[in-house]
């Protein structure tokens, strides 16, 4: 095998440019005061040139409508977009609804599910218009939807009346895929882009990028994130492995540069997550900042920001374009936020660094089969967000039995810095699964140069367990599919770990029949496993439900190599490194909101995000909690962020970090949310859905907040 460098860049080609007026009109005259493309704009910002609520009058801010979907899901993490008064949003049961965005009063509802249970998440659409032809975007499932704009109807022209499976064209068995697509594509000219969200486990769809003409559904072109034989980066792999594994997928959205004809996103692991001895090598375009020509997919540059990730550090966001001053000029840049804390800066025309990267030597794995890379890119600037090691004076101590927990928790497992592989006894991942930057995102205020992100900093300990093949009885069978594809989750006991639901004694809450089903299609949050064989299904059910391995009668037999093969490992699970009393074993903060300069590279200020109330009372000073959801910097200096688990929605002055205004939302604000003006008023609206991976309890509410009259 060999390795690749970080960066590298193809020479574009420009001949087909000539789409960029038609890609220029999709924004509006003036993208930063209307908000009609998902996170305010092509570059992914975040950021509103309106400044009629602004620092000195936010606290004035009162509710002036609120939009209850009346429906029910895992979760509503939308971005709402706005186009000519109306305001395009989804639901928790993922249906398309538009409203009249002065009044919260809804217009028409599109249900891609009639008569059906929604699963997954959306956050958002996307909107297309030629003259009076005008078009949303949107996917539930597997499905790409085409909708009219003005009425919610299918386009029959577009796909199969109105529909494009996603399953199709990835160069595997689609019957045998899971494929959604959480966030959404971009529109570039007469091209809609798409990435996905794929399987974390074996058998998961491979995430190349695709790209689908506006008018008839059918596919323009296809960039492999998992290179096949010819292909750049197909060397950075075994030999064939673009045919059996899956992820590297852009799942997480966006970003465009209309002017240069680019398109920009990170991209996730490879799967299965924890343990790569099945891919050996550095494993190109996974954990990447790839740019590609919009109108063809070709590659232009692409950096790596994680070798051969053995840790979901996937890149959760789409990069931030923005523009930067570098020793006395200004230079385009793309800034990729990550789940460890740092913020890489790239050159958008040639993707270099644009502050010194070091390749650092990271511990080796000690796992049967596991080849960790030796070495990571660790940026010098800017300054990381989050803490970098779980050390000993980092850990709990907002009790002393807290601390004395922590400590004996840790003295089994590895902790050496946040590239521990995964490991047999367990291993500290610091700032977490879920930490530093999540999906929702980093805002960009371009007159000062700073970076706004929300970031978590909660450990996991996670092991691997032992998988291997063999058993000839469905409970034995079921036991090692569940450990493969079921454990990372639900725990390799059973018991479950919020928010995913302990499956001991399932049998007195679901029908056999009802598990299987749920394997095979999922619902909510829980993903379908298409790839197992019904025997395979069966067999997990008969696991779950402890049918006696010494009643033949009462099992399946397996057909032969329907079971797992070789070899493999297990994540134990996603589990928090949490004390005794459920809070992060860790010392606070544990949810924080941080502005970095760019220009400069520095952290400019820190401070908590969220409290818990309990702890308050005891005298312990805020300590931010677990935050899922965006920021919004506007020109009138505010900072507006929900995300937190006590269901606040807040204003923070953009100089100071200083909280200036908060409310509590009827659920959690797990959703970045939109500002927009209608007839002079400007608006701030966020999703209120609660649920999710806060695990507090749901809601179906979009509440607009403006100035009283």
């Amino acid at each position: 095998m060999t390795g690749s460098l970080p960066f590298t860049r193809n020479k574009p080609s420009f001949w087909l440019f000539a789409l960029l007026a038609t890609a220029a009109c999709q924004t509006g005259e003036n993208p930063h005061r209307s908000w009609r493309v998902y996170r305010g704009g092509p570059e992914s910002n975040c950021y509103s040139a309106i400044d009629q609520i602004n620092r000195g009058n936010v606290a004035q801010l009162r509710v002036a409508w609120t939009h209850r979907t009346q429906d029910e899901g895992v979760a509503i993490q939308c971005n709402p977009i706005v186009v000519d008064k109306t305001m395009y949003v989804t639901s928790p049961a993922l249906k398309v609804m538009a409203l009249e965005a002065a009044t919260g009063k809804r217009k028409w509802t599109f249900d891609p599910f009639p008569g059906g249970k929604a699963k997954g998440v959306n956050r958002g659409v996307a909107y297309w218009e030629d003259g009076k032809d005008r078009r949303i975007f949107f996917t539930a499932g597997y499905q790409l939807y085409a909708l009219d704009a003005g009425t919610g109807q299918l386009i029959p022209s577009f796909g199969n009346h109105g529909t494009v499976d996603l399953r199709q064209g990835l160069d595997r068995n689609p019957e045998a895929l899971d494929v959604e697509v959480t966030s959404p594509g971009i529109v570039f000219g007469n091209r809609l882009i798409v990435g996905s969200r794929v399987s974390e486990s074996e058998g998961a769809a491979p995430g190349h990028v695709r790209a689908y003409n506006v008018h008839s559904g059918k596919m323009a072109w296809i960039f492999h994130t998992i290179p096949q034989p010819g292909e750049y980066g197909y060397d950075t792999w075994e030999k064939d492995a673009w045919k059996t594994i899956g992820g590297a997928n852009a799942w997480s959205g966006f970003s465009l540069d209309e002017k240069r004809g680019w398109v920009f996103f990170g991209t996730g692991s490879c799967s299965p997550d924890f343990y790569g001895g099945d891919r050996r090598g550095t494993n190109l375009f996974g954990n990447s900042v790839v740019a590609l020509e919009a109108a063809s997919g070709r590659r232009v540059w692409h950096y790596q920001i994680v070798h051969h990730d053995l840790w979901d550090y996937d890149l959760p966001t789409p990069p931030n374009l923005v523009t930067v001053n570098r020793q006395g000029r200004q230079v385009d840049a793309v800034a990729q936020v990550t789940k460890t804390g740092h913020v890489f800066v790239l050159d958008r025309q040639t993707g270099q660094p644009l502050f010194p990267v070091e390749e650092r030597k990271v511990p080796a794995s000690d796992v049967a089969g596991e080849q960790a890379w030796p070495t990571q890119p660790f940026p010098l600037k800017p300054s990381a967000f989050v803490r970098q090691r779980y050390a000993e004076t980092e850990m709990a101590d907002i009790s002393p039995t807290a601390r004395a927990y922590a400590r004996q928790r840790l003295q089994a497992a590895r902790n050496e810095g946040m590239f521990t592989p995964p490991s047999r006894q367990g291993s500290v991942v610091f700032p977490g699964m879920r930490g530093g930057g999540e999906w929702n995102g980093a805002s960009f205020d371009p007159a000062s140069g700073v970076l706004y992100v929300n970031a978590n900093e909660i450990p996991n300990v996670m092991g691997l367990k032992k998988v291997e093949a063999g058993g000839a009885d469905a409970v034995a069978v079921g036991k090692n599919v569940y450990q493969l594809q079921c454990a990372t989750c639900h725990g390799t006991d059973r018991r479950g770990q919020p928010p995913f639901p302990s499956l001991v004694n399932v049998h007195q809450r679901l029908a056999k029949s009802e598990v299987r089903d749920r394997v095979r299609n999922g619902k909510g949050q829980m993903p379908a496993f298409p790839q197992l064989s019904d025997e395979q299904v069966g067999a997990v059910a008969a696991y779950l439900f402890d049918v006696p391995k010494e009643n033949p009668a009462s099992t399946t037999r397996p057909e032969p190599g329907a079971g797992p093969v070789a070899l493999k490992y297990a994540n134990t699970g996603y589990g928090q490194f949490l004390d005794q009393e459920g809070y992060p074993a860790v010392k606070p903060p544990w949810g924080t909101l941080n502005a970095i300069n760019l220009n400069t590279g520095e952290l400019v200020w820190k401070v908590p995000l969220g409290e818990y109330p309990a702890l308050t009372q005891r005298g312990i000073p805020p300590t931010g909690t677990q935050n899922f959801g965006g920021t919004l910097v506007t020109a009138g200096g505010v900072i507006f962020v929900g995300a937190s688990k006590d269901e606040k929605f807040r204003a923070f002055d953009r100089e100071t970090g200083k909280v200036l205004w908060e409310t509590t939302l009827p659920a959690g604000g797990y959703a970045t949310p939109s500002t927009y003006e209608v007839d002079g008023k400007q608006y701030v609206v966020i999703a209120a859905g609660g649920g999710g991976k806060n695990a507090t309890k749901t809601g179906d509410a979009y509440v607009a907040f403006a100035l009283p009259d």
